[in-house]
């Protein structure tokens, strides 16, 4: 053991002189690291599990990438689109591809006895991935699909089933404005003719998301209705929904897949469909770097203000060493010895407050949100051993490089000066 680390450890382990200022200033400035390191963990993994929380719902509701045709109508629903066999194999090939469903889109108006409410139906197939659906039902089941008839099974969301009293395998009508082209003898060519027209169908189930933007209107039918209804052929379909696995990678997949179609039609990333969502998520990045910046500068501060102190209480013990043939460096290296311990003692509590309290959210849920405001109903938390350890080491090298400030205050004590006063 070297001699500064002998110093070190007998000043910071003495506990004979309880009337010591630097006492409770020490105890304050390990306190501040404490609580600047638990506050730090908590804001990164919140503001990462709510990212990913909301991004997986979007992903789950919507797609990770959106094929459709590259005009809409005038009710902005999509013209139909249909993919050749040979490019949707060149489609799946590509790296980081898991899944591809096709889906379609439709306006209408849900009427029953008492209420109108205007509704998005999805039109879904049975090879849609039901994985995220069946998660978040929360009676009945995810509708049925036949490869002859046509399914009348609907599903909706809880907030819709309550707004309009419906209840699970209730029948109602929605009412559709459709366009589809004509003959017209008169003209002697084809016109786009608009009608309206309406299908019975049968609540299935009743899901809930929690995702108000999708909940309050978002419904789930079989493909083959809004065909039906379009007047499509079989073989048409509304969008081609890709999903990948690497969602870091969505841009270049992106650029993939564009490069495989042509400018034929129009490919979008889900942050492109709902950019409003991602720049909010995005925004919470800043405000995250904001806190842990704020939170290392306090406890960077308290410390130099422990150091501080504990260099002036013992000015006596700095002259006496100094006249005994102890340089600058060595009375230094006492003080810094000091303080690792300090910090290291600050960030093995502060690590066990902010892990603990982590794990306790990420289990038990205890802290609830306003899921029509915040599009969750808890406060999700992302636990990352990676952002920690890199959290703790920045914080760690932080602090030691600004502790060397207070220690220069060390060469401007000579023994003549500090040993007068005793």
């Amino acid at each position: 053991m070297s001699v500064e680390k002998f110093i070190a450890d007998k000043i910071s382990g003495s506990g004979k002189n309880n009337n010591n200022i630097s006492k409770p200033i020490v105890k304050i400035g390990i306190i501040g690291i404490i609580i600047g390191v638990s506050v730090m963990i908590l804001t990164i993994s919140i503001v990462s599990g709510f990212k990913k929380a909301i991004t997986q719902k979007m992903s789950g509701l919507t797609t990770d990438i959106a094929i459709c045709n590259i005009n809409v109508n005038p009710s902005n629903e999509p013209e139909p689109i249909s993919i050749g066999e040979d490019t949707l194999q060149k489609l799946k090939k590509i790296t980081g591809f898991k899944g591809m469903q096709v889906t379609a889109f439709k306006n209408g108006i849900l009427k029953t006895k008492t209420e109108n409410e205007g509704v998005l139906l999805k039109g879904i197939d049975k090879n849609y991935d039901f994985s995220f659906l069946n998660q978040h039902l929360k009676e009945g089941r995810v509708p049925e699909f036949s490869d002859s008839l046509v399914s009348k099974d609907i599903l909706i969301s809880e907030s819709l089933a309550l707004k309009l009293d419906l209840k699970l395998n209730e029948k109602f009508l929605i009412y559709f404005i459709v366009q589809h082209l004509v003959y017209d003898s008169v003209v002697g060519e084809e016109v786009v003719k608009f009608e309206q027209r309406s299908r019975k169908l049968k609540i299935c189930g009743v899901f809930k998301t929690s995702f108000a933007d999708f909940d309050n209107n978002l419904t789930f039918v079989d493909l083959k209705q809004i065909q039906a209804l379009n007047y499509w052929k079989p073989d048409e379909v509304g969008t081609y929904e890709i999903k990948i696995t690497d969602f870091n990678k969505l841009n270049e997949t992106k650029e993939t897949v564009e490069e495989l179609l042509g400018y034929n039609y129009n490919v979008n990333t889900i942050k492109e469909l709902y950019s409003n969502i991602f720049i909010w998520l995005d925004k919470l990045d800043i405000n995250g770097i904001i806190i842990i910046v704020l939170m290392i500068l306090v406890a960077v501060i308290n410390m130099i203000t422990a150091l501080l102190i504990l260099i002036l209480e013992r000015t006596n013990m700095v002259g006496m060493v100094k006249a005994l043939g102890m340089s600058n460096g060595s009375v230094r290296k006492i003080f810094m010895h000091i303080s690792l311990k300090l910090i290291g003692k600050g960030l093995l509590w502060g690590n066990v407050i902010g892990v603990g309290l982590c794990y306790l959210q990420y289990y038990f849920k205890f802290v609830r949100l306003n899921s029509e405001t915040y599009y969750v109903d808890y406060v999700a938390i992302d636990i990352n051993w990676t952002y920690f350890l890199l959290l703790n080491a920045g914080t760690f090298i932080v602090c030691v490089l600004m502790l060397f400030l207070p220690t220069i205050l060390i060469s401007k004590l000579t023994p003549i000066k500090t040993l007068r006063f005793d």
